[in-house]
């Protein structure tokens, strides 16, 4: 039976988290590495992410969207990084950040639904596979003792399948009261299903501690790595951000997204400490944007975007990718960046050097029709 003391000191956290919507997923597996994807929900814009400021047709097709190449942070000689990416760019020069331009999923239409269905499930059409590529993942590697635990109230695709996956995510509710935690711990105590579901959420919520009212960025990346630093935590992570559909007035609102993903990459880097030499950190999105503006000074769903690795294990200071230009001719269907790197072969190769495994064997098993022949073999340090 779980005294008192024991119970309130695992519910420090408070109930109230698991009514939020979903933002983190951990998943437990034996290794020393960790592997975290994040993902970019509503079409992030590669060309104003990654600037190709050295391309002659950038300016004139971006028109205001255009992003003041004095105010970015040079890459080389043809990219530069978007001025809100500050900490991102100070990893790139260290070493802990590369950039692959053009890159996209096997799918080509335009919707947010359809298209990041592709990109989690990792199949080359929408609804074609069941269970997600991150899922598949955590079945190549050594199960840890304890079972997958996931921090959102709702599993995203990518970590659904037949690793079974808890959930929880920070809230800003108050706490619930202890006495009222107390008794549905003891409405529950000889329950065969609800108690063990009960018990392992409420340590989970004990291993928050106080970051369980942080949403902003910083304490969104705290939270993750106090999870994925401990020595019997997850090493396989998944983390949701959203806003970027920029329709309309996308440099504010861009700017602002990508300052949010910049503090939380910086946050979970500083508080990783030595274990972020170990982390792999991809950032990627369902598809690209427009290469033109629109009419509302935003950009339209377009095709490809740009993909991000970061971490103390990634061998950074490259932009990586084959640049097909933005020239007249050079665009997809004559509106969006043409995609030149296959994205699922990227993240097979990504999550196989990360964790030590073989790129075969996790390119069949993430994404059965992924075309190899192309991917980076050189990503992670040595």
């Amino acid at each position: 039976m779980v005294t008192r003391r024991k119970f309130i000191s695992l519910t420090a956290a408070g109930a109230g988290a698991i009514l939020v919507s979903p933002q983190l997923v951990f998943a437990n597996v034996q290794t020393e590495h960790r592997f975290v994807f994040v993902i970019q929900r509503g079409a992030a814009d590669g060309l104003s992410t990654v600037v190709p400021y050295g391309d002659p047709a950038y300016a004139g097709l971006r028109a205001e969207l255009a992003i003041d190449a004095a105010s970015a942070i040079k890459l080389d000689g043809l990219f530069a990084l978007h001025p809100s990416l500050v900490e991102t760019g100070r990893m790139y020069a260290a070493g802990q950040a590369l950039f692959v331009h053009a890159v996209a999923s096997p799918y080509r239409q335009r919707s947010h639904f359809d298209g990041q269905n592709v990109l989690e499930s990792g199949g080359t059409a929408p609804y074609q596979l069941k269970d997600g590529w991150l899922n598949r993942l955590v079945t190549l590697l050594p199960k840890s003792r304890e079972r997958a635990i996931a921090l959102a109230p709702t599993v995203p695709l990518a970590l659904r399948g037949r690793v079974e996956v808890a959930s929880y995510a920070p809230s800003a509710l108050p706490s619930a009261p202890d006495d009222l935690l107390m008794r549905v711990s003891q409405l529950y105590e000889h329950d065969a299903q609800l108690h063990p579901l009960w018990a392992s959420a409420m340590q989970t919520q004990a291993l928050a501690g106080d970051m369980r009212g942080r949403q902003d960025p910083a304490g969104l990346g705290k939270l993750a790595a106090k999870f994925l630093a401990r020595p019997d935590g997850p090493r396989i992570a998944m983390i949701e951000t959203g806003g970027w559909d920029t329709h309309d007035a996308q440099n504010p609102r861009l700017a602002a997204r990508l300052k949010a993903l910049d503090t939380m990459l910086a946050a979970l880097r500083d508080q990783l400490g030595p274990v972020w030499g170990n982390t792999t950190v991809l950032v990627a999105t369902e598809f690209g944007r427009t290469a033109a503006a629109n009419g509302t000074s935003g950009t339209d769903h377009g095709t490809g975007a740009v993909a991000m690795l970061v971490g103390g294990a990634v061998k950074g200071g490259r932009v990586l990718g084959d640049w097909p230009g933005l020239g007249a001719g050079a665009l997809y269907q004559n509106r969006d960046l043409k995609p030149t790197t296959a994205l699922d072969a990227l993240i097979a190769a990504a999550a196989a050097q990360s964790l030590r495994l073989d790129t075969g064997r996790v390119a069949h098993t993430l994404f059965p029709a992924a075309d190899m022949r192309g991917a980076p073999r050189d990503l992670m340090r040595t």
